[in-house]
């Protein structure tokens, strides 16, 4: 009698742990169910005034999700008044420079620090790690100072320069370094490479994930970097796409952006985002995966 009320027990604990793993779990994938709908609710609403020929000259009211009258014509405007051409070339000349300095430099620092063994290495670390407290804001004057005396203003080498110092990029190439077994070094070294050999014919190949990471946030951050191209800028055919947006109000010919085309600029300003993430989400995944490795 006393195996089977044990027996019992066991049954009803085991019933009621499931029981509430199975309401941990429905909690959660309703809560992730509302967070996605607040983040995508936002877009389709800007993609159906981008559509709707009614918001030409006003925003529709009442709203309606499913335009009424479909028509391309807010992107013909928005196209007419902004060179978008020009605007994603220009875009892609400032994410490539500072992408290619910014993910070379952070790895090989994130290098560095993790292999080599550098004398003081965890508090260099906690020291650049520190400088992410300083408001990027607070840097804007003295950088527009330096680079006016360098006559660097109106060019993308004020772009360019500031991206060899990513500090959170170097973080995260020393993080995921730590993954990596510090034996290949060691073995790579046996065979008379020296460590540029070592960081790029091993590390720098392993390490794909984080890469795939730190091309998708620094094209973020230029993508939609607005003031600081506004300091560093001057000339019209220089601008990046969110200068080129915010000055669509200017360039039409009544002086004020209709909904509809600013809408339209919009979505085609986040398309080449849209193309960069789906292309390297699974790198990311990845790339958490393996930073979350425990030597």
């Amino acid at each position: 009698m006393s195996q089977l009320a044990a027996g019992t027990k066991r049954r009803l604990q085991t019933q009621s742990k499931r029981r509430s793993d199975l309401l941990l779990r429905s909690f959660i994938i309703l809560a992730l169910l509302a967070g996605s709908v607040l983040i995508i609710v936002p877009f389709v609403v800007m993609l159906s005034i981008s559509l709707d020929q009614d918001a030409v000259f006003e925003f529709p009211f009442p709203f309606r999700l499913i335009p009424e009258h479909i028509s391309l014509d807010n992107f013909r405007m928005a196209i007419a008044n902004t060179n978008m051409m020009r605007l994603y070339v220009n875009t892609l000349m400032v994410a490539v420079g500072v992408i290619a300095i910014s993910t070379f430099s952070a790895l090989l620092a994130g290098y560095a620090l993790s292999k080599l063994k550098v004398t003081g290495g965890n508090i260099i670390l906690l020291l650049v790690l520190a400088t992410l407290m300083i408001p990027g804001e607070a840097t804007l004057i003295p950088l527009f100072m330096l680079f006016k005396q360098l006559h660097m203003i109106n060019t993308y080498w004020a772009f360019y320069l500031p991206a060899i110092s990513s500090v959170f990029g170097t973080f995260l190439a020393k993080q995921f370094m730590d993954s990596i077994p510090g034996e290949l070094r060691e073995a790579a070294i046996i065979d008379g490479a020296n460590e540029f050999n070592c960081f790029t014919r091993i590390y720098f190949a392993l390490s794909m994930p984080i890469v795939a990471t730190l091309v998708i946030l620094s094209f973020l951050g230029v993508w939609n970097s607005f003031l600081f191209p506004l300091i560093m800028l001057n000339d019209p055919a220089k601008y990046t796409i969110q200068l080129g947006i915010a000055l669509l109000k200017s360039r039409t010919s009544s002086g004020e952006a209709p909904p509809g085309m600013n809408m339209a600029a919009t979505v085609m300003s986040i398309i080449p985002v849209l193309l960069v993430y789906l292309f390297f989400q699974k790198y990311i995944i990845q790339s958490v995966a393996h930073t979350g490795i425990k030597q």
